[in-house]
């Protein structure tokens, strides 16, 4: 990837740079910050789909603790729960069982190291051509309308999977949690900008505890310090390949991998240095993709880099990888206090819904964006045709089934539209009369 220079010229002057450490005093504070920038979201995606809360907290820590070793601690990136993997990970268990999934999962952790590996070797340019914004922002714009159906859900019914129980006190609280989030978001100035998600589930679980839905029996329950709820493999499940479930994960990781590019370029302009070059983007894949292995292996769903924390960056002008390290180390810690996890168990489902609405909407946005920055002109037939074929095989659920020499597989929904979209703009010729 070439890169003008000025690119990476350093704007304002940090307060921590890279590698400096902070103040004992202050260094708690520091790293709660990103610990309460990632929080919302990081625990949403276990939340939707049924993976431990705790593991997904342990798999933040610990993933994002390997993620600075590997990258040298020369990057300063969080990594927390992927939402690009939501959809496949709820539709997949309605009809695999955990050890396949946790499988298909690990899998595509390995797909994004071999990506490093071949980005290392021959350079970057073929990616960007295998994943232009015209496939790129279509995909985003599938991953959060093919999830609106579970905000919506949520947020209307008390049992949201079977659509039953309408209830007007849901509707109630999913409208309050969404108000805050969206006040909070446009209105709030500096450090509170960048938690919307949090402040407004803390006002959705008030709202929900002033309504009488919130079932506080399991706070009580549990201990301060206990075990985490995690899956170990022969012990919680039992690993096995389904490949079909696997073909559905692996076009994902294109996407996601797109995303952290992204999220690479942000950081390069924020902290001024070029971590393309050092400690390398193909680190940085790497990182991310034996930080997604590691959660698989213990029941968490794959982790990405956060543009929450990016935010934070670029608010508090502290850079320090100390504090990236100590806001892993707390969630890390959050993970075995059971009265902490309980206390997530016991958010209501209407107070997330109201939550996911906004989040799911941005998502789809930004994937808008995408195509609106690139100028992607849709007078151009080559780009409408990708486009609207994404789009419509990824919202309609299409799916394709293969049976045959004892093996099934089954591609669907938004890696079957992320595939073709692929596919199409490798064989389309670039201009359609």
């Amino acid at each position: 990837m070439t890169h003008n220079e000025e690119m990476f010229e350093r704007t304002v002057e940090p307060i921590l740079d890279v590698n400096e450490k902070p103040k004992a005093s202050q260094w708690f504070f520091l790293s709660s910050q990103h610990l309460f920038a990632m929080f919302g979201a990081t625990v949403l995606v276990p939340f939707l789909t049924g993976l431990p809360v705790s593991a997904a907290l342990i798999a933040s820590g610990l993933g994002t603790l390997l993620y600075i070793m590997i990258t040298k601690g020369k990057i300063p990136a969080y990594l927390g729960s992927s939402f690009a993997f939501i959809t496949p990970i709820i539709v997949g268990l309605k009809t695999h069982d955990l050890g396949e999934m946790l499988v298909a999962l690990f899998m595509s952790g390995i797909l994004y190291v071999i990506i490093g590996i071949i980005i290392k070797i021959t350079g970057t340019n073929w990616l960007l051509n295998l994943l232009p914004p015209v496939v790129v922002g279509p995909v985003i714009m599938v991953i959060g309308l093919g999830l609106a159906p579970v905000a919506v859900n949520m947020a209307m019914y008390t049992d949201s999977n079977a659509m039953q129980g309408y209830s007007g006190v849901y509707i109630t609280v999913a409208l309050i949690t969404l108000i805050t989030t969206i006040i909070v978001s446009v209105f709030f100035k500096g450090f509170l900008s960048i938690i919307p998600v949090l402040i407004g589930i803390i006002v959705g679980y008030i709202s929900s505890l002033l309504f009488g839905i919130v079932d506080l029996s399991p706070i009580s329950k549990a201990k301060w310090l206990q075990m985490p709820d995690i899956y170990m493999p022969f012990h919680d499940y039992t690993p096995s390949i389904q490949w079909g479930l696997i073909l559905i994960m692996l076009p994902i990781v294109f996407v996601t991998v797109s995303e952290h590019i992204g999220h690479q370029i942000v950081i390069n302009k924020i902290v001024g240095k070029n971590f393309f070059k050092d400690p390398g983007l193909h680190r940085s894949l790497i990182g991310d993709g034996v930080s997604t292995m590691m959660s698989s292996i213990i029941g968490g769903p794959p982790s990405t880099t956060y543009g929450e924390n990016i935010g934070v960056l670029a608010i508090t002008r502290i850079y320090s990888i100390w504090v990236i390290g100590g806001a892993a180390t707390l969630a890390l810690i959050l993970g075995f206090v059971g009265k902490f996890t309980a206390m997530i168990s016991t958010i209501p489902t209407p107070v997330m819904g109201g939550v996911s609405i906004l989040l799911f909407v941005i998502i789809a946005s930004s994937g808008l964006r995408m195509l609106v920055e690139n100028n992607i002109d849709f007078g151009d037939n080559r780009n409408l045709i990708i486009a609207s074929v994404i789009l419509v095989l990824g919202i309609g659920k299409a799916h394709l089934d293969f049976t045959g020499i004892g093996i099934h597989l089954n591609i669907e929904g938004m890696a079957l539209a992320a595939t073709v979209g692929i596919l199409l703009n490798l064989i389309l010729p670039k201009k359609i009369k």
